[in-house]
């Protein structure tokens, strides 16, 4: 099976969730961030974690200069931090809970692909590409990139738009990210134990 390097994308400011770091929410008795970061050892690359904060031991960390550039920007420098070791590399958001379920799909059905493919993602419920939980082939998305005229504050859509997608069904369901409260009580409702780690501000008083 092809390796795959992770590059995780960590930092969003969560105005949503009143600027709490995202990596640090809690599911299952684990932050976001180890929860993604649990799906490189079956990618079998490297890992890169973009955005600020402390990483495990074997784990690459960079930003994007200057920082708070938008996850385009994110993407550009992940990729230089990672090098052009691996053919395939994967993108996510690093609030996507399921991300590790949802990559070991992906990763299996990239055996499958027909030449010409340049990226492999799950649609979402309303029937969207999740370009931030999906693989991508490490030259086109740097070609991608190459020919924007600049990559802080762009959006992922100008930067993926032109690729060749190949939707991916088997392992949808673990698709869902946490902007909101909201999104966070639906991962509660799904794993029966999700929580902030602390206290929920809205809570207060």
């Amino acid at each position: 099976m092809p390796v795959v390097d992770l590059l995780v994308l960590a930092g969003g400011r969560g105005s949503r969730l009143g600027g709490r770091d995202k990596g640090a929410l809690v599911v299952e008795g684990r932050p976001l961030l180890d929860r993604v970061l649990a799906a490189a050892p079956g990618l079998g690359g490297r890992a890169v974690v973009v955005g600020r904060g402390t990483v495990p031991d074997g784990v690459l960390r960079t930003l994007e200069d200057p920082p708070d550039g938008g996850p385009v920007a994110g993407i550009a420098a992940g990729l230089d931090a990672l090098g052009e070791e691996a053919d395939w590399v994967a993108v996510v958001a690093v609030d996507q809970p399921g991300a590790e379920q949802a990559l070991s799909a992906l990763h299996a059905a990239l055996d499958e692909l027909v030449d010409g493919v340049d990226a492999l993602a799950h649609t979402d419920a309303t029937g969207h590409l999740q370009w931030l939980l999906a693989i991508y082939r490490r030259e086109a998305l740097a070609a991608a990139l190459a020919q924007l005229p600049r990559v802080r504050d762009v959006s992922v859509r100008r930067l993926v738009a032109d690729l060749a997608w190949h939707p991916v069904g088997t392992g949808a369901e673990h698709v869902g990210d946490v902007d909101t409260w909201a999104d966070l009580a639906d991962w509660e409702r799904r794993t029966g134990s999700a929580t902030m780690g602390r206290h929920r501000p809205e809570l207060e008083g």
